[in-house]
């Protein structure tokens, strides 16, 4: 009941264009037992604009996890991931790059703007859904996410 209380606590932006990925990423987070909110938005200018109007409007609702992409329209998940690091409010949100991408310059380059890990997408269903639970089970279950205050 407690580990259930903590993991309602905790809101998650997912950042990603491509609608089968976003749908397949929803029903893995469900088929984990994970109820909390998810934010879904499709591309790396309607991510900052949604930060961007949580931090101005409602400070509260600003994402404890963000699962994001590399390869978005407008602008790629590498800037996104740059905005956020570098912004004083953003840069203690966990993010997690969820991406199709195992090339190791994207690797690299993730890490070297402080994304908190770097997972491959699998192209195997079974093991998609393993992954997006070893993802509740880590960042929602075990770790503590720091106060949004």
């Amino acid at each position: 009941m407690a580990d259930e209380l903590i993991m309602n606590n905790v809101n998650i932006l997912l950042v990603e264009d491509n609608e089968g990925d976003i749908v397949l990423t929803l029903e893995a987070l469900a088929d984990a037992k994970l109820n909390n909110p998810v934010h879904v938005v499709r591309d790396g200018v309607e991510a900052i604009d949604h930060l961007e109007h949580l931090l101005a409007h409602d400070p509260p609702n600003l994402p404890d996890l963000i699962l994001l992409d590399i390869n978005l329209p407008r602008i790629d998940g590498k800037e996104v991931l740059q905005y956020i690091k570098n912004h004083d409010r953003l840069k203690r949100i966990p993010v997690v790059m969820l991406t199709t991408s195992s090339s190791e310059l994207d690797i690299l380059e993730a890490y070297n703007n402080h994304a908190n890990c770097f997972i491959t997408k699998p192209v195997d269903l079974n093991k998609f859904f393993n992954v997006v639970k070893v993802i509740k089970d880590f960042w929602i279950t075990i770790v503590k996410l720091p106060s949004k205050e």
